[in-house]
């Protein structure tokens, strides 16, 4: 029998989540997931930002001093004044965005954690240590419980740490996540087309992804492979207990600036019509915060979708884009899934983790 995913839904009235505007800081602020977080949160109804935190060739500076600004329009004029802090605590905010490489994200977000500083992540570090939720919250709002488990392991008083998944991972996790729900996931063989921007600033050279695609990311594929698992997981009084399929990833570098692309193969536990396996995907439900898109998997029918330049902002870049799902001549289905990678992929996902620890009453 196939065990059921859990769904919690956040049954707060909205206006009571919106009443309060919570001030943010964010770790990392000059880089390019640092950026993103700054561009998202302009104008949110829950969030001002109230402190940005970068290393120590930018301290002292205002931000769009120390900030070289790679995204489209110019930097928020709410932010452009702030003047950069030390990445450290404490920081004159409630809860903190990290967008920290991996290298100093362990110790420092550990750090404002015990300081008592809510920290939701974007780093890679600390997603499948077995007390830290790994969240995409349409799926798994119900890991939110590993936190009162974190707090007594690691003697934090108030603080707690939450991590986003990788950024090919919510490409492809939704899509499993519903057929999983439905019919059970036996195994899948993901295939990820990533864009240069999942190598942040400045990512790879020119000369190097110019007229070419590389067939290898460092590290990545073990990433793929056990993170879908865990977000696909069951919460359970002893932790997660990991989803028990299988996943087998290759992961290549291609050259789109935005847009992770994912081909996917998939054997079911369970009989399912190619027409059940599209309603499962179609009606997984949204949550209703203020980041949610209106849908949060879409799937088309068009055979040449999706495309990455034309589909990844669908939702303002948080909805998954699914296309040419098929019965599989070997596996039982296949199809392409399509995300944004710097919104959905990592700050939008972040700022929505964020949204659903205020509606369930834990920020």
């Amino acid at each position: 029998m196939v065990k059921p995913l859990l769904l919690v839904y956040c049954a707060l009235d909205p206006s009571l989540r919106m009443s309060k505007k919570y001030r943010v800081g964010i770790l990392g602020a000059t880089g390019t997931v640092g950026q993103r977080f700054a561009q998202l949160l302009e104008d949110h109804p829950q969030f001002e930002i109230t402190a940005m935190a970068a290393s120590d060739r930018s301290v002292g500076k205002p931000y769009s001093e120390a900030c070289a600004w790679k995204l489209p329009g110019k930097i928020p004029t709410n932010v452009r004044d702030i003047v950069v802090q030390p990445i450290e605590p404490p920081l004159d905010c409630d809860v903190v965005f990290s967008s920290l490489p991996g290298s100093v994200a362990r110790e420092t977000e550990e750090a404002f954690a015990r300081a008592g500083y809510p920290v939701i992540s974007n780093s890679s570090v600390y997603r499948m240590d077995e007390d830290v939720p790994l969240l995409i919250p349409e799926i798994n709002a119900d890991h939110l419980g590993l936190i009162e488990k974190q707090r007594q392991n690691r003697g934090f008083a108030k603080g707690f740490i939450v991590t986003n998944p990788n950024c090919a991972v919510v490409s492809f996790a939704p899509p499993l996540a519903a057929l999983h729900r439905k019919f059970g996931v036996e195994s899948a063989i993901v295939t990820t087309l990533q864009a240069i921007s999942g190598a942040g600033y400045p990512g790879v050279a020119s000369l190097d992804i110019t007229d070419n695609v590389f067939p290898y990311i460092a590290g990545e594929e073990p990433k793929v492979e056990i993170e879908a698992q865990k977000i696909l997981g069951i919460f359970t009084e002893n932790g997660i207990e990991k989803a028990d399929f299988a996943v087998s990833a290759q992961c290549f570098r291609v050259n789109v600036v935005d847009g992770h692309m994912v081909s996917v193969r998939v054997n079911l536990k369970n009989t399912a019509t190619l027409e059940e396996v599209v309603d499962a995907m179609k009606t997984f439900p949204t949550l209703g915060l203020h980041s949610s898109p209106a849908t949060f998997i879409e799937v088309t029918d068009e055979p040449s979708r999706p495309q990455t330049r034309l589909d990844r902002d669908n939702g303002n870049g948080m909805t998954i884009t699914v296309g040419r799902v098929f019965p599989d001549n070997i596996f039982d289905y296949r199809f392409i899934s399509l995300s944004h990678n710097t919104v959905r992929g990592a700050a939008g996902c972040a700022v929505l983790n964020a949204e659903l620890l205020i509606a369930k009453n834990l920020i």
